[in-house]
């Protein structure tokens, strides 16, 4: 399986976090599943990637052209690498060649990323297994924004079976073993 692992660039967040995603991808390498990302060398995309790599597992990074010309942002140890002219392009190919989507501890791309698959998973799009990496309860608040918008019925209450929060490695490999979905139910409207 081909895991896209979304998360944050940034170098200046807390080690927990870095060294919580690294174990994710050494993890991943170990159980056989592949990496697709951004290609970024930083933060928690390079986290995942340094993680599979000392592994040896399989690298696959979509990067914009632009990261081209910024000196050590794409991770170096990629298998494959495929590039976009557009952010936009470069999302649409991680979610085209993953089979699942872990998401990590980020800011406003990472949420971009996040809402947009569970969007596209709501709207019968895809039925990728969607894992929210909740490490140290970085994710809580937004667990707590999702249930109040079912609560104010902005969203359909089914929607909170198309992912799932998972505090540990162990967690997220035991729902990726046994996912399962219900595809004759109708996730989209409230």
């Amino acid at each position: 399986m081909k895991i896209a692992v979304y998360g944050a660039a940034s170098n200046k967040i807390d080690a927990i976090y870095l060294e919580s995603v690294e174990e994710l991808g050494r993890q991943m390498a170990l159980k056989g599943h592949g990496l697709v990302f951004g290609g970024g060398s930083t933060g928690l995309m390079g986290a995942a990637a340094r993680g599979v790599h000392e592994m040896n597992g399989f690298i696959l990074g979509i990067a914009p052209t632009f990261f081209k010309s910024v000196d050590g942002a794409l991770y170096e140890h990629c298998d494959e690498v495929i590039y976009t002219e557009t952010m936009r392009e470069r999302k649409h190919l991680l979610e085209e060649h993953a089979d699942a989507f872990i998401i990590t501890p980020g800011g406003v791309g990472t949420f971009e990323e996040f809402f947009e698959a569970f969007t596209l998973k709501q709207l019968g799009l895809h039925n990728k297994p969607m894992i929210i990496y909740n490490i140290n309860g970085y994710y809580n608040t937004m667990k707590l924004m999702i249930e109040e918008a079912i609560e104010k019925k902005f969203m359909n209450p089914s929607n909170k079976e198309l992912y799932v929060f998972c505090d540990t490695p162990e967690e997220i490999f035991n729902y990726l073993d046994s996912y399962q979905i219900d595809t004759s139910k109708d996730y989209r409207f409230a």
